[in-house]
């Protein structure tokens, strides 16, 4: 059974042991910034930087073995209640093994019980199948949204999902 609790600074080596380059950390993420950051201190001070927006919650995911994954949260409307996921990872030993549908499960319930959320919405690669399936399984739906975006020098296509 997995478990949330608030991102800390001790997390950026683990969270960016995960990936292995700079396409593959975007990959994971359908969320991106311009430049997103992919050091530890980068990843340390970008957190940082959102604290005194309340709007904004980087969470781990963890269990008797340790840390998990990762997923931020954020509302993207005013009145907090639509709320966005995104740079959602699970270390790659554990990929296959459940995580990620759980790491989603634990998220939206802590979106809905102490968010208190309408909406959660979400993109997802269209060549990440396996993630589509997770999202899809847990209740997530295509809202007919692809979003075109220009990667490292390669074309993606996000889909739109919300519950």
């Amino acid at each position: 059974m997995l478990n949330l609790r608030p991102y800390k600074k001790c997390d950026a080596n683990t969270v960016l042991s995960w990936i292995k380059d700079e396409l593959t950390f975007r990959r994971w993420s359908a969320d991106r910034f311009e430049n997103y950051p992919i050091s530890a201190d980068e990843l340390n001070d970008h957190y940082e930087s959102q604290d005194n927006n309340d709007g904004y919650f980087p969470m781990i995911a963890y269990n008797e073995e340790g840390v998990v994954g990762h997923i931020l949260m954020r509302f993207i409307d005013e009145e907090k209640k639509v709320l966005r996921f995104g740079f959602v990872i699970v270390d790659d030993s554990k990929r296959g093994k459940g995580y990620g549908k759980q790491l989603m499960e634990i998220s939206l319930k802590y979106a809905k019980e102490i968010l208190h959320v309408d909406k959660v919405s979400i993109g997802v690669f269209e060549d990440n199948l396996p993630a589509k399936k997770c999202y899809l399984s847990i209740g997530f739906k295509e809202t007919g949204e692809i979003v075109n975006l220009k990667v490292a020098e390669y074309d993606w296509n996000i889909i739109e999902m919300e519950i």
